[in-house]
């Protein structure tokens, strides 16, 4: 009843054996689909290693992969090793970071790199366990490595698997909030030890078709199995678009943005940079100085001996 392509796993027909099948039946059409049309990202080459796959990781946090690509290109270049990174200053760490946003990832990322040299003598370890006792590595990011590095079979749940689970298992159009119970539901499609497989598989359909407000149904691998679409692809209740939209991050004008317009200035400058220049960045006082205070107590900014100079940490 059901046909095969070239790929090395069968798929299966959008005829009666699709119209039975529910999603979890669809994986191996899903794991096809992504051979076919996965993005071809530098970190998903096969000669990348397990700190090149950590790296692309934490600057995908919250970051699009379009502006993470060519940092994470450079910065492989750069420093190749946790023990090339481990050795950088944290202003050369600061000023490569660029634009990425949430600097306070890069300072957490070269405090990860000295703990690898230190614990691990400089090699990325494999265990979910050890990658999570690392500084600044939380449950995500240590099973993605884990999983992308290593091939674990380990459950991968991000923001796109999460939207995708919440459709085409559970029938909803909205994804809920993280949760640990998530783990354990995307683990449950692990079963057959295609973890690595089905996991970027899942992620790559939740960024590209499963999105979160246009998916595209009719070309979605697990479109006969999908849940929410044999439910007649209902609406989400506007209790649940209310929820939804108080999840949603603004960024303008927010201080977040004041930070980033503080960091800009520090990182382009050659020498400790006058307050004068920083008040510059921002026209309401009380909100530039709560963020300049911010960034001092997070570690990224550097008052010089009281002077009224500041300039990124050494």
């Amino acid at each position: 009843l059901c046909a095969m392509t070239n790929h090395s796993e069968p798929i299966f027909a959008t005829h009666a054996c699709a119209a039975a099948s529910d999603a979890t039946t669809l994986l191996p059409e899903l794991r096809n689909w992504f051979a076919e049309h996965g993005r071809d990202l530098p970190w998903r080459a096969p000669e990348t290693t397990a700190w090149g796959v950590l790296v692309s990781e934490v600057m995908s946090q919250q970051t699009p992969v379009a502006r993470v690509a060519p940092q994470w290109l450079e910065w492989l270049e750069r420093w190749p090793t946790p023990q090339d990174f481990a050795a950088a200053s944290q202003a050369d760490v600061l000023r490569a970071w660029g634009r990425l946003g949430y600097p306070r990832r890069a300072l957490r990322l070269w405090e990860c790199a000295q703990a690898i040299v230190a614990r691990h003598n400089g090699v990325v370890p494999h265990d979910v366990d050890e990658l999570l006792a690392l500084p600044g590595i939380g449950d995500y990011t240590a099973r993605a490595v884990a999983c992308f590095a290593f091939g674990v079979n380990v459950p991968v749940v991000d923001t796109n698997v999460r939207r995708v689970y919440a459709r085409a298992w559970s029938g909803r159009f909205l994804a809920p909030q993280p949760a640990k119970r998530q783990l354990a539901q995307v683990g449950e499609l692990l079963a057959d030890g295609r973890g690595p497989q089905t996991s970027v598989a899942l992620m790559e359909l939740g960024a590209l078709v499963c999105t979160a407000r246009s998916p595209q149904c009719s070309v979605c691998p697990l479109h006969a199995g999908c849940a929410w679409v044999r439910a007649g692809s209902p609406a989400p209740s506007e209790s649940e678009m209310a929820a939804q939209k108080k999840r949603v991050q603004k960024f303008a004008g927010t201080d977040r943005q004041v930070r980033g317009k503080i960091m800009a200035v520090l990182r382009e400058a050659s020498a400790p940079v006058p307050k004068p220049e920083i008040d510059l960045v921002w026209p309401k006082d009380d909100q530039r100085e709560r963020a300049l205070r911010s960034l001092l107590a997070d570690g990224l900014v550097r008052e010089v001996a009281r002077g009224g100079e500041f300039t990124l940490p050494e």
